[in-house]
């Protein structure tokens, strides 16, 4: 799933979708080249005007926040988990992704928030990890426990792209706090992101520039939001090359790192 993805836009002057722009000097965080999920932290959204004929980039906080969680504190035993008087642990539930299959089921958490508030998430590349069992030269046999690889991956000749995502209004019903969360959608794998993501074989729903105009702004029926949801990006549009093990700390997580012992990935069309 996308739990990793990177922002970093400065060389350009606009973001564009088809004839909207906004001119990037005008935002100071559009320059981290790795926003981590789990730190449930800010990242560029656009977000439909009020109007609905453009776009404003802004900041939310990324992992959904259900309408029925009242207070942080229930937030954060969302996301983290906890244990309760009984001594019993609930694992936490993570809502940094929306499944496009599930997205409009009825009762679905985010089957309003796709109905009505559509974003996009911009990206200029995210991260997964690929998952191999080698032979091992003891037994001769793979490996048990899989050694993963990671990657970066972005969209050919692309200083940045689009993500569908959603988005949700919450107020803390204590503090008075008022925050905009998202959810980053996401599709079945294509030929190359089976590849990469090999264990769960999913990828974001990344939009071109023609469907993420239609996603943000367009009035669509449930059939359409569902059609544009499990959009599959091109494998051949893509790219994707493996980083260093300890990118979360490197100063350039996106730095290229070559393993002698990893095969190289099929060409996907």
């Amino acid at each position: 799933m996308c739990y990793y993805n990177g922002v970093r836009v400065t060389r350009i002057e606009y973001i564009r979708l088809k004839q909207l722009e906004k001119l990037i000097v005008n935002y100071d965080f559009l320059s981290n080249p790795l926003h981590v999920g789990f730190n449930y932290s800010n990242h560029p959204v656009l977000k439909k005007t009020e109007e609905g004929n453009d776009f404003d980039l802004v900041q939310m906080e990324w992992g959904f926040i259900p309408a029925y969680q009242k207070t942080r504190d229930s937030v954060s035993k969302m996301r983290f988990g906890y244990k309760d008087e009984s001594g019993q642990f609930h694992p936490p539930i993570t809502t940094l992704n929306a499944v496009s299959e599930e997205l409009l089921l009825p009762r679905k958490i985010y089957r309003q928030a796709a109905l009505t508030r559509r974003c996009l998430v911009l990206s200029t590349g995210f991260y997964e990890w690929r998952h191999l069992f080698p032979v091992s030269k003891k037994t001769g046999k793979p490996v048990k426990t899989a050694v993963k690889y990671p990657y970066h991956i972005g969209v050919k000749g692309k200083p940045y792209f689009f993500m569908a995502g959603i988005w949700q209004p919450w107020t803390d019903q204590s503090t008075g706090e008022y925050v905009e969360s998202f959810a980053i959608i996401t599709t079945a794998a294509n030929g190359l992101m089976e590849q990469v993501h090999n264990s769960k074989k999913r990828m974001p729903t990344i939009l071109p520039e023609n469907l993420a105009f239609e996603w943000l702004l367009g009035d669509l029926s449930e059939e359409r939001i569902t059609e544009l949801a499990r959009y599959q990006y091109p494998a051949a549009e893509m790219e994707a090359y493996s980083i260093a093990k300890d990118f979360r700390e490197a100063l350039e997580p996106a730095e290229p790192f070559v393993y002698e012992d990893l095969p190289a990935l099929e060409e996907a069309v």
